[in-house]
């Protein structure tokens, strides 16, 4: 790749938020962790599962707090302590989940994470109750978690519905927190990451096309595939049978001659298992997703913010903090101001 083309695949913003830092920011193998007293935490219920943990309800004994106990499957002690790191570094982050302790049990040796409450209600529930206004209030919420981590050094890399607890009870705005920074990692300029992170339908085009030097900018498409599907209640919006069709329904949305554009400027070759997958077919107008049951959540804002969020080219996507100034948040930001 040549010089001009390295330089495309650093992060806009935040390039150097952790190469500023003293080198333990984000050398997390060196970690020694202090674990707390796993005696003084109680499970209740299951409340999720995933690939690498069980998450339960709890009880922290001595004050009797509600709290939640995500309990490690067996996996590497890096991994564990790549996520405790990332979680002590956004430590006190606006809407970012609050790490409380952790413990390990002393036979097995299995680590949990303890962190605070949220009175959750499942999306699949609650969304199609919100309001316009609701989803544009959290999901400005969500870009400030969002820009936080990033000015932290910090990618998600796992931004879906199911990983933004929303507290939404007596018709007030309570609060919304970022879970699950098991996939996070810390960002350093020209490093090559894995692509086998977020979940399929929100994985941004760079892992499904193979683009290593990825950076932030991956939360934000995840973030657009989110939003797309809130308002015009499809979710997942972009729903693939594998991650090579997710490519597919994603071109038949955003079109062909821009994915072109993108895999020239990148000098991308695209898999062989895209043979045949991928016709030529131009862009769809959001305004062919609007229906009766959606429009109350349309605007021209809505359309040009998922235009500036969903693109190919990840240089090209609004960052957090820009995606914040954008007017479809004009509203929430004035009443916050106020």
């Amino acid at each position: 790749m040549s010089e001009s083309n390295s330089e495309l695949n650093i992060a806009r913003v935040y390039a150097t938020a952790c190469i500023d830092k003293q080198p333990d920011y984000y050398e997390y193998e060196q970690l020694q962790v202090i674990w707390g007293n796993q005696d003084e935490y109680y499970i209740c219920n299951k409340v999720g599962r995933g690939k690498y943990s069980e998450v339960f309800e709890g009880i922290y004994a001595p004050a009797q707090k509600q709290c939640v106990i995500k309990v490690l499957k067996p996996v590497k002690k890096k991994k564990i302590k790549r996520e405790i790191r990332i979680l002590q570094a956004l430590a006190g982050g606006p809407n970012i989940i609050r790490l409380l302790d952790v413990v390990r049990d002393v036979d097995s040796g299995i680590p949990s994470l303890i962190f605070e409450h949220v009175n959750n209600v499942d999306f699949n529930i609650l969304y199609p109750t919100l309001t316009d206004q609701d989803i544009r209030y959290y999901m400005y919420q969500l870009l400030k978690a969002l820009d936080y981590c990033h000015s932290r050094g910090i990618m998600h890399r796992d931004i879906k519905p199911h990983n933004v607890m929303i507290d939404h009870t007596q018709r007030k705005y309570e609060k919304l927190r970022l879970i699950d920074w098991g996939l996070a990692d810390f960002y350093l300029p020209n490093t090559e990451y894995n692509v086998r992170v977020a979940s399929r339908c929100y994985k941004g085009p760079e892992l499904l096309v193979d683009l290593r030097l990825y950076d932030y900018s991956l939360d934000l498409w995840s973030y657009g595939a989110m939003l797309a599907g809130m308002v015009f209640q499809e979710d997942p919006f972009f729903n693939g049978e594998d991650n090579y069709d997710q490519l597919w329904v994603i071109v038949q949305v955003l079109g062909t001659p821009l994915l072109e554009k993108y895999l020239d400027k990148y000098q991308i070759t695209l898999s062989r298992h895209y043979d045949g997958l991928i016709k030529p077919c131009a862009a769809t107008p959001w305004s062919n997703f609007v229906d009766s049951g959606n429009k109350k959540y349309v605007s021209e804002e809505l359309f040009d913010l998922l235009d500036k969020l969903l693109r190919y080219d990840h240089q090209e996507r609004l960052t957090a903090k820009e995606a914040m100034c954008h007017p479809y948040f004009n509203v929430i930001r004035s009443n916050e101001m106020n």
